[in-house]
């Protein structure tokens, strides 16, 4: 399969839009998902060729640069929900200030496309784009270095871990509120212990890592092997990773999981343990249904 770069084709599909429009008005329409577990937003942008009167095989270029032109209207409002920490979306971050559409743009632009293709029955013409959640993440790392994480004065004995598990698949109670929710996935998540102190926030992360965390499913758990791990979370935590069970989140949006104090004291006590934050050596396992968050728009 090949991927061509999206900033291209969408230049150069200005090179046809007076043609285009006098065909009439064209119906245009997004699906797809923001996909944790794979980092990734996947969209199929979908052109109906009867209403924009375009016939193939003469009119397929026509038909291509309406999807490429777009492409940034149906894209934007779903980047816009991806959700940045506890209180933010991207959106929210737009809307004050402290981010702008410019900037939205440009990162969609970066994303891969796949040539569009023809609806077996002939009716519909079909862009796919892949746009990394990585990328996303790094437009919002803004510190150079990073400050320092959380010490302890009773530091406890722990062995050099090589990742940090935390299993938060269940219902959670929510630290503040009445009731349980399920914990959801964000761009930078906090860590907090059981006696609310912060132990990891984005400004404590090496700003050259890019993800904070990475988000798996129940199933990266229960892998076969020695480890027990699948191989892309093993990818992540290594083979002898301290897991840790939530005992709670917190947040507007439940997305800062909650950790007791005695797994805390295990990460903060040792050097070797506390880079493991530093360098985004993070894994939560979150229930499947928070992992896939589908989309659909005109």
């Amino acid at each position: 399969m090949r991927w061509f770069c999206v900033k291209g084709i969408f230049l150069a599909s200005f090179l046809l839009l007076s043609g285009v429009f006098s065909f009439g008005q064209a119906q245009v329409g997004i699906n797809g998902a923001i996909e944790w577990e794979r980092m990734e937003i996947n969209a199929v942008i979908s052109l109906d060729l009867a209403s924009a009167g375009i016939r193939m095989p003469a009119g397929r270029m026509q038909g291509e640069a309406i999807l490429a032109s777009e492409y940034l209207r149906l894209i934007r409002p779903e980047i816009m929900n991806v959700q940045v920490d506890s209180a933010s979306t991207v959106g929210d971050l737009i809307a004050r200030g402290e981010w702008c559409l410019f900037e939205l743009e440009s990162l969609a632009l970066q994303a891969r496309a796949v040539p569009p293709a023809l609806s077996p029955g002939f009716d519909r013409l079909s862009a796919f784009y892949t746009l990394g959640i990585v990328g996303i993440s790094r437009a919002f790392i803004r510190h150079r270095q990073p400050v320092d994480i959380p010490r302890t004065l009773s530091p406890v004995p722990a062995p050099a871990f090589t990742g940090i598990v935390i299993i938060a698949s269940d219902m959670q109670p929510i630290h503040g509120r009445q009731g349980g929710d399920l914990v959801r996935p964000a761009l930078f998540p906090k860590i907090w212990d059981t006696q609310m102190n912060l132990i990891f926030e984005r400004n404590m992360l090496n700003p050259n890592v890019g993800a904070m965390v990475r988000y798996f499913c129940r199933q990266g758990i229960f892998a076969g092997g020695p480890t027990g791990l699948s191989p892309e979370l093993t990818a992540v935590v290594g083979e002898r990773p301290l897991r840790v069970f939530a005992r709670g989140a917190f947040g507007v949006t439940p997305t800062d999981p909650i950790i007791s104090r005695e797994d805390a004291l295990m990460i903060i006590s040792t050097p070797e343990n506390r880079n493991l934050l530093r360098e985004g050596r993070i894994a939560i396992i979150l229930d499947d249904s928070v992992l896939r968050s589908p989309f659909m728009g005109q």
